[in-house]
C-alpha cells in the first residue's frame, strides 16, 4: 500500500500535522462505512422526520402568538412559542417584558439556554453577582437555580429561550425539589 503524505495543516500551536492519504483501496471499508451510514439514497441517517420544517422567526414577526405570562409574573410580560410543546421537553420561546419591568425571584425545573434579542436585561442568580446581558448575549441558568432580572429603560427585553426540560416557573420562596 502507497502512502503519500500532504503537509501544510498547522494545530493550534502552530505546528505542522502530517496529514495522511492512502491508495484507493485502502479506502474501501471508510467508503463501504458512508454507504451504510448515509445511505444509498444519500439521504442521512440523522435526518429529521418530515414532519419537521425549518423555521426562522425574529421576535416581531407577525405570526408569533403572544400570550400572558404565568400569574407569578406581573402584568405585561409575555411568552410566545417557537418551537416543541412547552408542556413537552425541548422547547423554545421568546420571553418579552417591557422596559423598566422586574421580572421577580424565580426558578425552573429546567436548565435555561439564552440569547438575549433586544433591549438589556440584568440577571442575578443565588449566591451569583449580576449579568447583563445585552443583544446577541448567551446566557445559560442552572436548573432549579433561584434568579431575578430587570429590564432597563432601553427598550423592550426580548429573550430567546431554550428549555431542556418542560416549560415551568416557581416562586423563589417554593423550594426547588
Amino acid at each position: 500500500m502507497r502512502k503519500v503524505i500532504f503537509h501544510g495543516l498547522q494545530n493550534t500551536v502552530g505546528r505542522r500535522v502530517p496529514m495522511v492519504a492512502q491508495s484507493p483501496l485502502g479506502r474501501l471499508p471508510l467508503v463501504l462505512c458512508c454507504c451504510v451510514f448515509f445511505g444509498l439514497s444519500g439521504t442521512p441517517a440523522w435526518a429529521e422526520s418530515p414532519s419537521e420544517k425549518p423555521l426562522a422567526l425574529t421576535f416581531d414577526d407577525p405570526q408569533l402568538k403572544w400570550n400572558p405570562c404565568p400569574p407569578l409574573f406581573p402584568k405585561g410580560c409575555e411568552i410566545a412559542v417557537l418551537h416543541g410543546d412547552p408542556a413537552k421537553p425541548n422547547a423554545d420561546v421568546f420571553f418579552k417584558v417591557p422596559a423598566n419591568y422586574t421580572i421577580p425571584p424565580h426558578w425552573h425545573t429546567s436548565a435555561e439556554r439564552m440569547v438575549l434579542v433586544s433591549g438589556e436585561l440584568h440577571v442575578t442568580y443565588s449566591r451569583y453577582g449580576p449579568s447583563v446581558l445585552k443583544p446577541g448575549t448567551y446566557a445559560y441558568g442552572p436548573p432549579k437555580a433561584p434568579h431575578k432580572a430587570s429590564c432597563t429603560d432601553t427598550g423592550p427585553c426580548v429573550l430567546f429561550i431554550a428549555f431542556e426540560s418542560p416549560v415551568d416557573a416557581h416562586p423563589a420562596h417554593s423550594s426547588p425539589e
